[in-house]
């Protein structure tokens, strides 16, 4: 089970890369992991049956099931059971998931360049699928329920140059997920009260729980909710027909047979537990039968087959959430019964409508005629598929139906409820049969006055999905015992009163048989009245859409939120820091004041004399930065703070956070010159001196409130601190001397995990506001100058003859023959090179480099460690930039900023999960002791890699920064030529071309 989940989702991920090869016929590799998942299903089959009886009988075994242990504390596991439920719906899933990937190979273009996405997304949607019917847990049944609905934006989404398509993708995210969240309230509401998160335990204890009262019917009532949205009942139902902006194979899958499942499976899932609850019935009864009616009508005035399908696919929900949620051993069989009918009509239908619109170029029933004639095979596919939906006997569609109506038929015995419901699934029947008809006969019928419309052979591999899934309609229905075995485990989960019910294709003459004659002879007059009551509808009075008063709702917000945003996102920084620093100083001291939070007794001011030196000098930074009227200088004088700080740790005894602070300040600092060059010199427009006052004033709180919280955190603990057993913990559990560094790549790693990913994110974020195409990896190396020559963009700053004479004198000075690694000698104007800086340059940058690898190798005992190695490193390739240019980083760093970032974040990753494949946790490091030739004793801790893989998202850190900030700007300021301003004192210094400005 978990292997056909991981291979199904592996296989996914090599998606475009398949379809990079083969191309659209990669859909045929992909439709492979879907059949060998069904071949699967089947062998385990007699496993799921034999062990449902069993249970049934009092005989020892379970479904077969994995669990593997997760977050322990949270009650989080990996649980899988595949029982008689979810293996019907496997059947599904799988079966016609392997058939339309089979279809895509012929319905998509073979230089369509999105394709590999696409087939990338149906086979993870398919994944998701088989693990949110599988799931045993209700948060990982939450986890793939919130997977469905994310692959199913991107893949109704899938036209994204169409408004249509993105408007119905969004529609269909905000609904779902709006229903997805209303079930998460309702699932915990329900795990707590239970006691477990195990579906199985829960549905095992049901009648305990409900016992309980309101709170459980609370908890049913929002996790309903989801069921609903998701299967797109009333009044969610208008999502469903907007989504058929998804490419038809989409419609085939996602709308038929799996997605909209989904809910219909939830509803299964609880029924046989919950569905005496004070709500549900009410809810599934009434809202299943106005979905089955309103679907039914709307289907009756579609000209689009798509949507003919769509608003009966809406129809069938409701009648499926109906029979399902009914209860009882009869509702269970003629539930699963139909919901695996539906899926096999349903699913032809669409994919037949893919055909007609992939070989004719319409799907207008009033333009086409005569595709019958032009294609008979493809005519019966179609007949039989709307037959099973219509309920025409001797077709699988009819064995279900048949099944359904005694259902009801039982139920009316007990009232008028039941004889209403009855009725209303007549009605609902019947329009089913017409606008199944009126589906056959738009589609493939010549009509009078219209010419034929110009149809395209259809291939054999195109016609064989459809065909497989016309050939299972009839032979189930006429052979319907293996279905009916699978359903009844599932079946006997109810309550037995009586005969146990059964799928068979005649039950005797009765009440059911009787209004399949009804239905099919109302249906064929409503067909054939068709004009008249297309007429009928369109005199009706309109009512108000639910999707008006969706888009109302929307716009209410959009309207609220651009109200709040005008008032608070104001484009002004002093304004939003004031707002975020009242707030830090507000809010804590409030609750300081209300709880009496306590405060030291005593407190020394400083623990030596150096101390105070120190922060004397921080002061005095300060305040410089505070008066300076130069950016440049202004940021020399904040970094003065931040070595202040550096220097405070050391004194403190804490060389790494001493050596990581110094390192991360000289990165900033460089940072934050490279920007300032695309700023004006000097700082103008200073604030009026009450606005500098208030500013001061909550500087200052700010601060003084942080040190105040310091002290009454340390002022209130009344026990031990944690950090006490550090050292000891990292010695014998990390194998490390340095706790701190341990904390890091062990005991804390899912923190570190956290702060590299939001560090990538944080590169990829400055590479996007700088670069329009790429991150800048593809920059021109060196060898593409010739020697003695200055690149355009490095030429003095003024024009003619003195262009000239720089070049000329840029190839005396050229030094490239002596020296081939540092190429500022051939890339950089005589005025933007520092000789003094490239002699350093030289002598310092493989000492930093090695520096940087024995920190990330001897980090683990001593001060050091990934990030510091990392920082280091890319100070030495800022070194490199700043003496000779975007040239010299260029062939510096020939690897990739994002390559960097992904290999880093991948290697951080494989190490956390390769534990779970010897049987450990995520993230659990072992500590290796073996003996080298050479090296002697050598002692291995496996977090090492995962200090590897930090090591190298921050180089790539620094390099996306160094490129954003430092190469293209060059690049930009050299395109955009000098800057042109009348000289005074605040006139606009043009920013350095290259390397570093004397």
């Amino acid at each position: 089970m978990l292997t056909v989940l991981i291979a199904m989702f592996a296989l996914a991920l090599g998606a475009p890369v398949i379809f990079s090869r083969l191309g659209r016929s990669a859909f045929f590799v992909l439709a492979a992991a879907p059949a060998a998942g069904f071949a699967w299903l089947m062998v385990q089959l007699p496993r799921v049956l034999a062990a449902d009886q069993g249970a049934l009988h009092g005989r020892p075994g379970a479904p077969p099931s994995i669990v593997v242990p997760w977050i322990p504390s949270l009650q989080l596991e990996l649980a899988f059971r595949l029982d008689a439920l979810a293996a019907v719906l496997c059947i599904l899933i799988l079966g016609v998931g392997a058939l339309v990937l089979f279809y895509c190979a012929r319905y998509f273009k073979s230089d369509d360049p999105d394709v590999g996405a696409f087939g990338a997304q149906l086979l993870a949607f398919a994944a998701s699928m088989v693990g949110l019917v599988t799931a045993d847990d209700l948060i990982l049944m939450f986890i793939f329920w919130e997977l469905t609905t994310i692959l199913s934006y991107l893949l109704i989404g899938y036209s994204r140059h169409r408004l249509s398509a993105r408007r119905s993708a969004l529609q269909a995210l905000i609904i779902t997920t709006f229903g997805g969240l209303a079930m998460l309230v309702g699932l915990v509401m329900l795990g707590e009260e239970a006691g477990t998160y195990r579906m199985s335990e829960i549905t095992a204890d049901a009648e305990a729980l409900t016992a309980r009262g309101t709170l459980v019917d609370v908890a049913i009532a929002l996790v309903l909710v989801g069921a609903i949205t998701k299967s797109a009942l009333v009044p969610f139902h208008f999502w469903l027909p907007g989504a058929m902006a998804a490419p038809t194979p989409v419609s085939a899958y996602l709308h038929t047979a799996a997605m909209v499942k989904a809910g219909v499976f939830l509803v299964a899932r609880f029924a046989p537990g919950f569905s005496e609850t004070a709500l549900w019935h009410p809810v599934i009864l009434v809202l299943g039968m106005a979905t089955m009616l309103l679907g039914g009508w709307r289907a009756l005035r579609q000209f689009d087959l798509k949507l003919v399908l769509a608003y009966g696919t809406v129809s069938q929900l409701g009648f499926l959430t109906m029979v399902v949620g009914l209860g009882g051993p009869d509702g269970a069989v003629a539930g699963l019964g139909l919901l695996l009918a539906h899926g096999f009509f349903k699913a032809t239908l669409f994919l037949v409508v893919g055909i007609i619109d992939h070989q004719s170029g319409t799907r207008d029933l009033r333009v086409l005629s005569g595709v019958g004639a032009a294609s008979p095979v493809l005519f019966a596919v179609a007949v039989i598929a709307a037959g099973s939906m219509a309920g025409v006997p001797p077709l699988l569609g009819f064995v279900a139906k048949e099944s359904v109506f005694e259902a009801f038929a039982h139920r009316a015995e007990d009232g008028v409820a039941g004889t209403l419901l009855l009725g209303g699934i007549v009605i609902g029947s019947i329009l089913t049969f017409a606008y199944s008809a009126r589906f056959v006969w738009g589609a493939f019928a010549l009509k009078h006055g219209k010419p034929q419309t110009p149809f395209e052979r259809v291939r054999a591999t195109f016609l064989l999905a459809p065909a497989v899934l016309a050939v299972a309609s009839v032979v189930f229905g006429l052979w319907p015992v293996p279905l009916d075995a699978v359903i009844q485990p599932y079946a006997t989960l109810f309550p037995s009163g009586g005969d146990t019910p059964h799928l068979a294709l005649w039950h005797g003459f009765g009440l059911p048989l009787l209004l399949s004659v009804l239905t099919i002879g109302a249906g064929t007059a409503l067909y054939l009245v068709r004009a008249p009551f297309e007429r009928l509808q369109g005199r009706l009075p309109a009512s108000r859409e639910a999707e008006v008063v969706y888009r109302s709702v929307i716009g209410v917000l959009d309207d609220v939120a651009v109200w709040i945003t005008g008032r608070t996102q104001r484009g002004s920084l002093s304004f939003y820091l004031f707002v975020i620093l009242t707030t830090a100083v507000v809010t804590p001291l409030t609750a300081l004041i209300i709880f009496d939070a306590p405060l030291p007794s005593d407190f020394r001011v400083a623990q030596s004399p150096a101390q105070v030196v120190v922060a004397g000098v921080i002061l005095v930074g300060i305040l410089a930065a505070l008066r300076s009227n130069k950016r440049f200088m202004a940021v020399l004088m904040v970094g003065i703070t931040g070595y202040g700080m550096a220097i405070i740790y050391a004194l403190h005894g804490a060389p790494d956070l001493a050596l990581t602070q110094m390192l991360v300040e000289t990165i900033v600092l460089v940072a934050f010159v490279l920007a300032l060059r695309s700023l004006p010199a000097r700082l103008w427009n200073r604030a009026e001196s009450r606005h500098r006052l208030l500013r001061a004033s909550l500087g200052i709180a700010f601060g003084g409130i942080m040190a105040i919280i310091a002290m009454s955190a340390m002022a209130s603990r009344n026990a031990a601190p944690i950090s006490v057993a550090y050292p000891e913990m990292a010695y014998d559990d990390g194998g490390g001397a340095n706790a701190v560094n341990v904390l890091l790549v062990d005991i804390r790693a899912w923190d570190t995990f956290g702060e590299i990913t939001v560090l990538a994110i944080a590169a990829t974020g400055i590479a996007s506001l700088i670069f329009i195409r790429g991150r800048g990896d593809k920059r021109r190396r060196a060898d593409g100058v010739e020697d003695g020559s200055v690149d355009r963009g490095q030429e003095p700053l003024n024009a003619g003859g003195r262009e000239r004479a720089a070049r000329d004198l840029a190839a005396r000075f050229a030094d490239v023959s002596r020296d081939p690694w540092l190429v500022a000698g051939r890339t950089l104007a005589p005025e933007r090179r520092s000789i003094v800086f490239e002699v350093v340059t030289r002598l310092l940058f493989h000492t930093m480099i090695v520096l940087s690898i024995y920190l990330l190798v001897a980090g683990h005992n001593l001060p050091g460690g990934g990030f510091a190695g990392g920082l280091m490193a890319g100070l030495a390739l800022a070194i490199r930039y700043l003496a000779g240019g975007r040239f010299e980083l260029a062939e510096a760093s020939p690897v990739s900023a994002g390559a960097l970032l992904g290999i880093g974040l991948a290697t951080v990753s494989l190490t956390a999960a390769a534990p779970l494949l010897v049987g450990g946790a995520v993230l659990e490091s072992y500590i290796l002791e073996f003996r080298l030739p050479v090296f002697g004793d050598v002692k291995f801790v496996t977090s090492t890699i995962f200090d590897i893989g930090v090591y190298v998202v921050v180089v790539g850190l620094v390099l996306d920064v160094l490129r954003s900030l430092g190469s293209e700007i060059d690049e930009r300021s050299e395109s955009q030529g000098p800057v042109e301003e009348a000289p005074g004192p605040d006139a606009l210094v043009p920013p350095a071309v290259e390397g570093v400005r004397p």
